[in-house]
Protein backbone atom coordinates (compact mmCIF):
# COMPACT_ATOMS: atom_id res chain seq x y z
CA UNK A 1 0.00 0.00 0.00
CA UNK A 2 1.25 3.47 -0.88
CA UNK A 3 0.35 7.05 0.02
CA UNK A 4 0.68 9.42 -2.91
CA UNK A 5 1.77 12.93 -1.94
CA UNK A 6 3.02 15.97 -3.85
CA UNK A 7 6.63 14.81 -4.21
CA UNK A 8 6.71 11.34 -2.65
CA UNK A 9 4.94 8.02 -3.07
CA UNK A 10 5.25 6.73 0.47
CA UNK A 11 5.50 2.98 1.06
CA UNK A 12 3.15 2.16 3.94
CA UNK A 13 4.25 -1.46 4.27
CA UNK A 14 6.45 -0.15 7.09
CA UNK A 15 4.76 2.00 9.79
CA UNK A 16 5.58 5.67 9.30
CA UNK A 17 6.46 8.10 12.09
CA UNK A 18 5.16 11.64 11.58
CA UNK A 19 7.00 14.12 13.79
CA UNK A 20 4.96 17.03 15.18
CA UNK A 21 6.39 20.53 14.78
CA UNK A 22 4.16 23.05 16.54
CA UNK A 23 4.93 26.68 15.67
CA UNK A 24 2.49 27.97 18.27
CA UNK A 25 2.83 29.67 21.64
CA UNK A 26 -0.07 27.73 23.17
CA UNK A 27 -0.10 24.09 22.02
CA UNK A 28 -0.98 21.77 24.90
CA UNK A 29 2.36 19.94 25.02
CA UNK A 30 5.19 21.96 23.47
CA UNK A 31 3.78 25.40 22.77
CA UNK A 32 6.30 28.22 22.49
CA UNK A 33 9.39 26.05 22.10
CA UNK A 34 10.01 26.37 18.34
CA UNK A 35 8.88 29.88 17.46
CA UNK A 36 11.94 31.11 15.55
CA UNK A 37 12.84 29.73 12.13
CA UNK A 38 16.24 28.56 13.39
CA UNK A 39 14.76 26.79 16.41
CA UNK A 40 12.06 25.17 14.29
CA UNK A 41 14.58 23.99 11.70
CA UNK A 42 16.86 22.59 14.40
CA UNK A 43 13.93 20.73 15.93
CA UNK A 44 12.94 19.35 12.52
CA UNK A 45 16.45 18.13 11.82
CA UNK A 46 16.62 16.49 15.24
CA UNK A 47 13.35 14.64 14.65
CA UNK A 48 14.62 13.37 11.32
CA UNK A 49 17.85 12.22 12.97
CA UNK A 50 15.74 10.47 15.62
CA UNK A 51 13.83 8.52 12.99
CA UNK A 52 10.90 10.60 11.76
CA UNK A 53 9.84 9.70 8.23
CA UNK A 54 7.87 12.92 7.72
CA UNK A 55 7.07 16.17 9.53
CA UNK A 56 3.72 17.79 10.33
CA UNK A 57 3.85 21.57 10.77
CA UNK A 58 1.11 23.52 12.54
CA UNK A 59 0.64 27.23 13.19
CA UNK A 60 -2.58 27.14 15.22
CA UNK A 61 -3.21 25.18 18.38
CA UNK A 62 -6.14 22.76 18.31
CA UNK A 63 -6.06 21.91 22.02
CA UNK A 64 -9.46 22.03 23.75
CA UNK A 65 -10.53 25.63 24.24
CA UNK A 66 -7.79 27.08 22.05
CA UNK A 67 -8.74 30.40 20.42
CA UNK A 68 -8.66 30.66 16.65
CA UNK A 69 -5.87 32.69 15.05
CA UNK A 70 -6.13 34.95 12.05
CA UNK A 71 -5.10 33.90 8.57
CA UNK A 72 -2.23 36.37 8.51
CA UNK A 73 -0.94 35.24 11.89
CA UNK A 74 -0.96 31.60 10.85
CA UNK A 75 0.79 32.37 7.56
CA UNK A 76 3.43 34.40 9.35
CA UNK A 77 4.17 31.47 11.65
CA UNK A 78 4.35 28.65 9.12
CA UNK A 79 5.50 30.03 5.78
CA UNK A 80 9.11 30.99 6.68
CA UNK A 81 9.62 27.56 8.25
CA UNK A 82 7.98 25.64 5.40
CA UNK A 83 10.27 27.36 2.90
CA UNK A 84 13.21 25.78 4.67
CA UNK A 85 11.65 22.39 5.41
CA UNK A 86 10.74 21.58 1.81
CA UNK A 87 14.48 21.54 1.08
CA UNK A 88 15.12 18.65 3.50
CA UNK A 89 14.08 15.93 1.06
CA UNK A 90 11.35 14.38 3.22
CA UNK A 91 7.54 14.60 3.11
CA UNK A 92 6.22 17.75 4.75
CA UNK A 93 2.65 18.09 6.00
CA UNK A 94 0.75 21.28 6.82
CA UNK A 95 -1.67 20.97 9.73
CA UNK A 96 -4.36 23.54 8.91
CA UNK A 97 -8.04 23.93 8.11
CA UNK A 98 -7.71 27.26 6.26
CA UNK A 99 -7.83 26.94 2.49
CA UNK A 100 -5.51 29.92 1.94
CA UNK A 101 -2.83 28.34 4.16
CA UNK A 102 -3.24 25.02 2.33
CA UNK A 103 -2.82 26.73 -1.02
CA UNK A 104 0.20 28.75 0.04
CA UNK A 105 1.87 25.67 1.52
CA UNK A 106 1.17 23.51 -1.52
CA UNK A 107 2.50 26.26 -3.79
CA UNK A 108 5.80 25.96 -1.88
CA UNK A 109 5.95 22.23 -2.54
CA UNK A 110 4.45 20.91 0.70
CA UNK A 111 3.34 17.31 0.28
CA UNK A 112 0.38 16.73 2.59
CA UNK A 113 -2.64 18.57 3.97
CA UNK A 114 -3.62 17.37 7.46
CA UNK A 115 -7.00 18.89 8.33
CA UNK A 116 -8.83 18.42 11.64
CA UNK A 117 -11.98 19.76 9.94
CA UNK A 118 -11.73 17.13 7.17
CA UNK A 119 -11.91 19.78 4.43
CA UNK A 120 -15.27 21.16 5.60
CA UNK A 121 -14.15 24.78 5.79
CA UNK A 122 -14.76 27.10 2.83
CA UNK A 123 -12.55 26.33 -0.16
CA UNK A 124 -10.54 23.54 1.50
CA UNK A 125 -11.89 20.65 -0.55
CA UNK A 126 -11.42 22.65 -3.73
CA UNK A 127 -7.76 23.38 -2.93
CA UNK A 128 -6.96 19.70 -2.42
CA UNK A 129 -9.05 18.56 -5.38
CA UNK A 130 -7.39 21.03 -7.73
CA UNK A 131 -3.89 19.83 -6.78
CA UNK A 132 -2.62 16.98 -8.99
CA UNK A 133 -1.07 14.81 -6.29
CA UNK A 134 -0.97 16.17 -2.72
CA UNK A 135 -1.69 13.76 0.08
CA UNK A 136 -4.49 14.50 2.52
CA UNK A 137 -5.51 13.29 5.96
CA UNK A 138 -9.13 13.79 7.01
CA UNK A 139 -9.97 13.59 10.70
CA UNK A 140 -13.15 13.23 12.72
CA UNK A 141 -13.77 16.02 15.21
CA UNK A 142 -16.90 16.43 17.31
CA UNK A 143 -18.04 20.07 17.36
CA UNK A 144 -15.00 22.43 17.37
CA UNK A 145 -11.85 23.03 19.46
CA UNK A 146 -13.62 25.61 21.62
CA UNK A 147 -16.46 23.30 22.70
CA UNK A 148 -15.43 19.73 21.89
CA UNK A 149 -14.45 18.77 25.44
CA UNK A 150 -17.08 20.81 27.27
CA UNK A 151 -19.76 19.05 25.19
CA UNK A 152 -18.22 15.73 24.13
CA UNK A 153 -19.94 12.97 22.18
CA UNK A 154 -22.56 10.80 23.84
CA UNK A 155 -22.80 7.03 23.73
CA UNK A 156 -20.92 4.85 21.27
CA UNK A 157 -18.65 7.07 19.17
CA UNK A 158 -17.86 4.40 16.59
CA UNK A 159 -20.92 4.63 14.27
CA UNK A 160 -20.63 8.42 13.97
CA UNK A 161 -16.86 8.37 13.40
CA UNK A 162 -17.11 5.68 10.75
CA UNK A 163 -20.04 7.32 8.95
CA UNK A 164 -18.36 10.73 9.03
CA UNK A 165 -15.06 9.52 7.60
CA UNK A 166 -16.87 7.48 4.98
CA UNK A 167 -18.79 10.60 3.91
CA UNK A 168 -15.65 12.75 3.73
CA UNK A 169 -13.82 10.12 1.68
CA UNK A 170 -16.81 9.99 -0.64
CA UNK A 171 -16.66 13.78 -1.01
CA UNK A 172 -12.99 13.50 -1.95
CA UNK A 173 -13.68 10.75 -4.46
CA UNK A 174 -16.53 12.73 -6.00
CA UNK A 175 -14.15 15.70 -6.33
CA UNK A 176 -11.67 13.59 -8.29
CA UNK A 177 -9.15 12.90 -5.50
CA UNK A 178 -7.68 9.42 -6.01
CA UNK A 179 -7.97 7.07 -3.05
CA UNK A 180 -4.19 6.59 -3.00
CA UNK A 181 -3.85 10.20 -1.81
CA UNK A 182 -6.10 9.82 1.27
CA UNK A 183 -5.59 8.80 4.90
CA UNK A 184 -8.23 8.79 7.64
CA UNK A 185 -7.84 9.71 11.32
CA UNK A 186 -10.46 8.83 13.99
CA UNK A 187 -9.53 11.99 15.92
CA UNK A 188 -8.45 10.74 19.32
CA UNK A 189 -9.27 13.37 21.95
CA UNK A 190 -11.27 15.60 19.64
CA UNK A 191 -14.62 15.65 21.42
CA UNK A 192 -14.44 12.11 22.80
CA UNK A 193 -14.50 10.81 26.35
CA UNK A 194 -11.77 8.58 27.73
CA UNK A 195 -13.95 5.51 27.22
CA UNK A 196 -14.76 6.54 23.64
CA UNK A 197 -11.09 7.12 22.82
CA UNK A 198 -10.10 3.65 24.01
CA UNK A 199 -13.08 2.10 22.28
CA UNK A 200 -11.87 3.67 19.03
CA UNK A 201 -8.42 2.19 19.64
CA UNK A 202 -9.84 -1.24 20.44
CA UNK A 203 -11.90 -1.23 17.23
CA UNK A 204 -9.51 0.75 15.08
CA UNK A 205 -8.91 -2.11 12.64
CA UNK A 206 -12.55 -1.73 11.56
CA UNK A 207 -11.60 1.60 9.99
CA UNK A 208 -9.70 -0.35 7.36
CA UNK A 209 -13.06 -1.42 5.95
CA UNK A 210 -13.26 2.04 4.38
CA UNK A 211 -10.36 1.10 2.13
CA UNK A 212 -8.00 3.87 3.27
CA UNK A 213 -4.86 3.78 5.45
CA UNK A 214 -5.20 5.04 9.01
CA UNK A 215 -3.28 7.75 10.86
CA UNK A 216 -3.31 7.54 14.68
CA UNK A 217 -2.62 10.53 16.91
CA UNK A 218 -2.37 9.45 20.54
CA UNK A 219 0.76 11.39 21.41
CA UNK A 220 0.58 12.89 24.92
CA UNK A 221 -3.23 13.08 24.80
CA UNK A 222 -5.13 13.69 28.03
CA UNK A 223 -6.81 10.26 27.81
CA UNK A 224 -3.42 8.78 28.69
CA UNK A 225 -3.31 10.87 31.86
CA UNK A 226 -6.87 9.91 32.78
CA UNK A 227 -6.11 6.22 32.63
CA UNK A 228 -3.36 6.73 35.24
CA UNK A 229 -5.71 8.76 37.46
CA UNK A 230 -3.85 12.01 36.94
CA UNK A 231 -0.34 10.68 37.53
CA UNK A 232 0.64 11.96 34.07
CA UNK A 233 -0.92 15.43 34.31
CA UNK A 234 2.18 16.99 32.71
CA UNK A 235 2.08 16.10 28.97
CA UNK A 236 5.86 15.66 28.93
CA UNK A 237 5.47 12.77 31.39
CA UNK A 238 3.31 10.80 28.95
CA UNK A 239 6.11 9.50 26.73
CA UNK A 240 5.89 5.83 27.71
CA UNK A 241 2.09 5.84 27.57
CA UNK A 242 2.22 7.55 24.18
CA UNK A 243 4.62 4.97 22.76
CA UNK A 244 2.44 2.16 24.11
CA UNK A 245 -0.62 3.69 22.45
CA UNK A 246 1.27 4.11 19.17
CA UNK A 247 2.34 0.46 19.22
CA UNK A 248 -1.22 -0.67 19.93
CA UNK A 249 -2.49 1.53 17.11
CA UNK A 250 0.03 0.04 14.68
CA UNK A 251 -0.94 -3.49 15.78
CA UNK A 252 -4.53 -2.56 14.92
CA UNK A 253 -3.63 -1.40 11.43
CA UNK A 254 -2.42 2.21 11.66
CA UNK A 255 0.03 3.05 8.88
CA UNK A 256 1.13 6.41 10.29
CA UNK A 257 1.55 7.54 13.90
CA UNK A 258 1.73 11.27 14.61
CA UNK A 259 4.01 11.87 17.61
CA UNK A 260 5.94 14.37 19.68
CA UNK A 261 8.45 11.82 20.99
CA UNK A 262 10.04 10.66 17.77
CA UNK A 263 13.12 8.90 19.08
CA UNK A 264 11.23 6.64 21.47
CA UNK A 265 8.44 5.90 18.99
CA UNK A 266 10.83 5.21 16.12
CA UNK A 267 12.66 2.66 18.28
CA UNK A 268 9.37 0.91 19.01
CA UNK A 269 8.43 0.95 15.31
CA UNK A 270 11.78 -0.63 14.48
CA UNK A 271 11.01 -3.49 16.88
CA UNK A 272 7.59 -3.98 15.28
CA UNK A 273 9.11 -3.93 11.79
CA UNK A 274 11.75 -6.51 12.66
CA UNK A 275 9.18 -8.75 14.33
CA UNK A 276 6.90 -8.58 11.29
CA UNK A 277 9.79 -9.41 8.99
CA UNK A 278 10.77 -12.43 11.09
CA UNK A 279 7.17 -13.58 11.28
CA UNK A 280 6.81 -13.34 7.50
CA UNK A 281 10.08 -15.10 6.65
CA UNK A 282 10.41 -17.50 9.56
CA UNK A 283 14.10 -16.61 9.87
CA UNK A 284 15.86 -14.43 12.47
CA UNK A 285 17.23 -11.08 11.27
Amino acid sequence: MFWQTSRFRIDLSTPQVMGILNLTPDSFSDGGQWLSVNDALARAQQMLKDGAHMLDVGGESTRPGAPAVSLQEELSRVMPVLKELVRLGVPISIDTYKSAVMQAALDLGVDIVNDIWALRQAGALQVVASHPACGVCVMHMHRDPQSMQTQPMLGDAWPEVLAFLQARCRALKNSGVHAERVLVDPGIGFGKTQAQNFSLLARQSELLSLGYPVLAGWSRKSALAQVTHGVLDDPSDRVSASVAAAVLAIERGASVVRVHDVKETAQAVRVITLLRAQTNTGHPL
